[in-house]
């Protein structure tokens, strides 16, 4: 890590951008900048334009810690864009953000790897709204964008196909509803954490997450032994067959009356929340690394050619 002759690291936080996931990012960001003073970085905190390189250019970091979430932040765009201004930053490279982020090359990823994946396609919105494509229940979703933009559940018995917002992209994907329960597992580094299982009220809502009082988590998930072990394993399989760097976290639904072979890996986030109460930092603090401590880690881990 160049220091140009600073004492101090200089990092730029960079958060906001223009996804749909805009306010996420802004709140997470702020909270990474206010970890990152504490634990004695020189930080800026950058909120991404259009013209990003000459932001950069004016703030002269030495490290860029990615707070952004969605579209360009966490799908190599910013990272192609820091890999050619050659600034260290954090979290995955190129390869794995763009992998990750599209939910259907990343599902071929971890089926070569052996990891067990729900059924999916992809298929043009118009056609998804004029007729059931998949035996119901099923879900419909964005195929690269964040869980935030619009998650349509399909019920079992529902008579007419899901009429898709306006905001969703023209190609759509399908895939099967797995019932069960929500668990999650953060890797760092080379090591899986631990399982969070996500308790929420009656059927599953995605915007549970997004809603205060929607759920809660259950640290580490009461599960049996061999559920809980299997989480560990496969997200750090996903980690390493997406390519990921610092810090992900993979998400799982586990149809307990299946066993372990219930137990499906959904996808994989290659820029989880940053907040002091978000699913990764939490498994981290259960691991003995507070949020500055984790922070100050993923700095550390900052490189080009990620």
């Amino acid at each position: 890590m160049g220091m140009s002759g600073r004492t101090v690291p200089r990092v730029a936080v960079l958060m906001g951008g223009f996804s749909a996931e805009r306010e996420v990012s802004l709140s997470s960001g702020r909270e990474c900048a206010l970890a990152l003073v504490e634990a004695g970085y020189d930080v800026v905190e950058v909120d991404a334009g259009r013209d990003l390189a000459g932001q950069l250019a004016a703030v002269k970091p030495d490290v860029v810690f990615n707070s952004l979430h969605g579209r360009w932040g966490e799908d190599g765009c910013v990272q192609g864009i820091l890999e050619w201004l050659r600034i260290p930053y954090t979290h995955s490279g190129v390869l794995a953000s763009a992998l990750a982020m599209d939910k259907q090359r990343s599902k071929e990823a971890y089926r070569a790897a052996g990891l067990p994946v729900v059924a999916s396609l992809l298929a043009p919105k118009a056609d998804v709204c004029d007729r059931h494509l998949m035996d119901a229940p099923y879900v419909v979703k964005p195929s690269n964008e964040g869980s935030s933009v619009g998650v349509y559940i399909v019920q079992q018995g529902a008579n007419s196909p899901p009429q898709l917002s306006a905001e969703m992209p023209d190609v759509v994907m399908v895939e099967a509803y797995v019932p069960g329960r929500e668990l999650t597992t953060a890797v760092l580094g080379e090591r899986a954490l631990t399982v969070t299982d996500i308790v929420t009220d009656g059927w599953y809502d995605y915007n549970a997450k997004y809603s205060v009082g929607g759920s809660r988590h259950e640290i580490p998930a009461n599960i049996p032994r061999d559920i809980y072990d299997a989480c560990l394993d496969y997200a750090l399989r996903a980690h390493k067959a997406l390519g990921c760097r610092g810090l992900s976290r993979t998400d799982f639904r586990w149809d307990e009356s299946r066993g372990v072979d219930g137990l499906i890996l959904l996808e994989t986030n290659t820029q989880p929340g940053m907040t002091p109460t978000s699913l990764a930092p939490e498994q981290a603090a259960w691991a003995g690394m507070d949020f500055p401590a984790l922070c100050r880690w993923l700095v550390e881990d900052a490189s080009c050619d990620r």
